[in-house]
C-alpha cells in the first residue's frame, strides 16, 4: 500500500504528503484528547515566548544540569509517541500547495468515492496517520476527520489523494 497521498489539481506547486514523517512533526494533534478539549486559536509567537521564557527561568532556578525530571519528561513522551493515535491538520499543506484563484473545492479521493466540500472549509479537516502507535494500513493511509468531531467514530477512510478544483 502506497503512503504518499498528492495534493493535485488547481494548485501551483503539486504536494505529495507523506503519513510516515508525521510523528516527528510539533503540529500533530492526539486524537484520543483531540475532540473532547475545548481548542482555541494559538498565538504560536506568544506560545514560543512563553516557552522560551519557561526554559531559561528552569536554566536560572536549576542550572543548565538535567535533573533527572528532565529524563522522566523525554521517556514519558516517547511513551506517547509509540502508542498514541494522531492527526495532523490538512490547512498548512495546502496553504503551501498554494490554490489558484479561480480554485473553489476540494475533493477527497478514496478508493470507492469522492467528498466534495467548499475550499474554505479545509481548514476544518485533520489527517489521521496513527492509531495507537501504529501507521493506518487497513483503510489508509491516512483518514480524514473533521475537528468539530461529527465523525471522530466514521472518519473519511480509503483517501488516495487531495483535488483542488
Amino acid at each position: 500500500m502506497e503512503s504518499i497521498v498528492p495534493i493535485k489539481g488547481k494548485v501551483k506547486f503539486t504536494i505529495t504528503l507523506d503519513s510516515g514523517v508525521w510523528i516527528f512533526d510539533d503540529r500533530k494533534v492526539d486524537l484520543t484528547t483531540y475532540f473532547d478539549e475545548t481548542n482555541e486559536t494559538i498565538d504560536e509567537l506568544e506560545e514560543y515566548t512563553k516557552a522560551v521564557s519557561k526554559h531559561w527561568s528552569r536554566e536560572i532556578q536549576e542550572g543548565a544540569t538535567y535533573p533527572p525530571t528532565l529524563k522522566t519528561e523525554k521517556k514519558y513522551e516517547k511513551e506517547k509517541i509509540l502508542n498514541g493515535t494522531f492527526a495532523i491538520p490538512l490547512k498548512p499543506f495546502l496553504t503551501n500547495a498554494e490554490p489558484l484563484e479561480n480554485a473553489s473545492s476540494l475533493v477527497i479521493e478514496t478508493d470507492s468515492d469522492e467528498y466534495r466540500m467548499d475550499l474554505s472549509q479545509a481548514d476544518q479537516l485533520l489527517i489521521g496517520f496513527s492509531k495507537e502507535g501504529k501507521p493506518l494500513r487497513e483503510n489508509g493511509p491516512v483518514h480524514i476527520y473533521y475537528k468539530n468531531g461529527s465523525n471522530r467514530d466514521n472518519p473519511i477512510t480509503d483517501v488516495r489523494a487531495f483535488r483542488v478544483e
